[in-house]
C-alpha cells in the first residue's frame, strides 16, 4: 500500500490547508526526490503492493513523462505483481482527451478521483476552483471515452448555495461527500471572519448531510463510511485499508507512513517526524476509524484489556439507536455515523 503526495496545484483553493505549491516549475526535481526516496525506503514494503494512491495537491498537473518516471521507479523498487487498484486524483480542467489517452497508455492507473466539489459555477468561483460545472461533466465523459470505468468524484456540502437533490453524473461509481470545514489560516477563514462569506449553521449542515445521503442512496450508491459512497463493488480499496489500519508507505513532501506501531511523516522542509504509538494510542485510533464505517468495530479487534470496559460505555449509544450490536460487531446506524467522531472520542482511554 503506497501513497504518493504530489504537492503541485494550478492555484490554491480558498478552503485548502494542505501543503501545496502553485505551479510545476520544480516538477523534475520533485520526481528525482521521489525516486531517491523509493530507493531508500523500498525495504519497508516487503510484501506485494495491492493499492497505490497519487494524492495532492493535484497529481494530474504532472506531465505524463514525469508520471511515467514515478511508475517505472515503483516497478523497479517494489513487487507490483498483485496491484488491484491505482488511483490518481485529478482536477476536471486537466482531464482533456489527449491527457487521458496518455494516462491510459501508462497501463498503470485504473481509477480516477475527480475533484468536482460543486456543480454550481458561483460556488466554484467562491472556492477558487479553475473549472466550471460543464468542464466537470466533460471530464467524466472524457475519462470514460479513454477507458476509465472506475471514477470517483468529490463533492462539498455546507456551502452558501445547496441543492437538496444531489446530481451524480452518469458513469460515476464512487462519491466522496464532505462537509465544508473552515481551516484557520485559509483564504476562506479570512472571508468568513470579515463577513464576506456567510456559511450555513450546524443544523443546516446536518440537514444537508441527510439530503446528500438520501440522494445517493436513491441513485443506487451504498454508504460505507461517513463521507464515502460507492456503487456495489466500487468501494475504494485503498481508503478502506486506512480505516482498518493497514500499514502503508507514504512518499513525497507532506506524506505520512504507518508500519503498524509507528507513524512517520515527511515535513516540507525535508525533515522527518516520527511517533511510536502506545497501546492506548492504537486503541483510540481503532475506535476513531472503525466507528466511521458501516462495518463498524469488530468485538474481537478490541484488546482484551478493554473489552469489559467498552460494552457499558457503548450501551447508551445502543439505547439511543446510534449503535447496532450484533454478536460480532458494534455497527453505527445511519444516524450514528453522523456522530461517529464524538462517540469515538467519548470512548477514548
Amino acid at each position: 500500500m503506497i501513497y504518493v503526495h504530489v504537492p503541485f496545484c494550478h492555484r490554491k483553493c480558498t478552503y485548502c490547508a494542505f501543503y501545496s505549491k502553485v505551479g510545476i516549475g520544480s516538477a523534475a526535481a520533485y520526481v528525482d526526490d521521489i525516486l531517491e526516496e523509493m530507493e531508500l525506503r523500498k525495504g519497508e514494503q516487503a510484501h506485494s503492493i495491492q493499492t497505490v494512491y497519487f494524492g495532492g495537491g493535484t497529481p494530474s498537473i504532472l506531465p505524463i513523462g514525469q508520471l511515467a518516471r514515478i511508475v517505472e521507479g515503483m516497478h523497479h523498487c517494489f513487487d507490483m505483481s498483485q496491484v488491484l487498484e491505482v488511483t490518481i486524483e485529478a482536477n476536471p480542467e486537466d482531464l482533456t482527451p489527449d491527457y487521458l489517452q496518455a494516462l491510459a497508455g501508462l497501463r498503470f492507473f485504473n481509477r480516477i478521483s475527480i475533484g468536482i466539489q460543486s456543480l454550481d459555477d458561483g460556488m466554484l468561483r467562491l472556492l477558487n476552483r479553475r473549472h466550471s460545472a460543464q468542464q466537470a461533466l466533460d471530464a467524466i465523459a472524457n475519462a470514460h471515452a479513454a477507458g476509465f470505468n472506475n471514477i470517483s468524484v468529490d463533492f462539498i456540502y455546507g456551502l452558501p448555495v445547496f441543492t437538496d437533490s444531489l446530481y451524480v453524473p452518469e458513469g460515476v461509481t464512487h462519491v466522496s461527500a464532505y462537509a465544508l470545514t473552515v481551516e484557520p489560516g485559509t483564504a476562506l477563514a479570512v472571508q468568513v471572519e470579515k463577513g464576506r462569506v456567510a456559511l450555513p449553521d450546524e443544523e443546516e449542515v446536518v440537514r444537508q448531510y441527510h439530503a446528500v445521503r438520501q440522494s445517493l442512496l436513491a441513485a443506487g450508491f451504498e454508504q460505507y463510511e461517513v463521507s464515502n459512497y460507492a456503487r456495489p463493488g466500487f468501494r475504494s480499496r485503498h481508503n478502506s485499508r486506512y480505516w482498518n489500519r493497514t500499514p502503508y508507505l507514504g512518499l513525497g513532501p507532506g506524506a505520512h507512513s504507518f508500519d503498524g506501531t509507528c507513524r512517520r511523516w515527511n515535513n516540507p522542509d525535508g525533515t522527518v517526524g516520527t511517533e511510536t504509538l502506545t497501546d492506548a494510542d492504537a486503541y483510540n485510533e481503532l475506535l476513531m476509524t472503525a466507528l466511521r464505517t458501516v462495518d463498524g468495530l469488530a468485538v474481537l479487534s478490541v484488546p482484551e484489556w478493554q473489552r469489559e470496559r467498552l460494552h457499558p460505555m457503548m450501551q447508551p449509544y445502543i439505547d439511543c439507536g446510534w449503535i447496532s450490536l450484533t454478536t460480532t460487531h458494534y455497527r453505527p446506524t445511519a444516524e450514528g455515523l453522523l456522530h461517529a467522531d464524538g462517540m469515538a472520542a467519548s470512548l477514548f482511554v
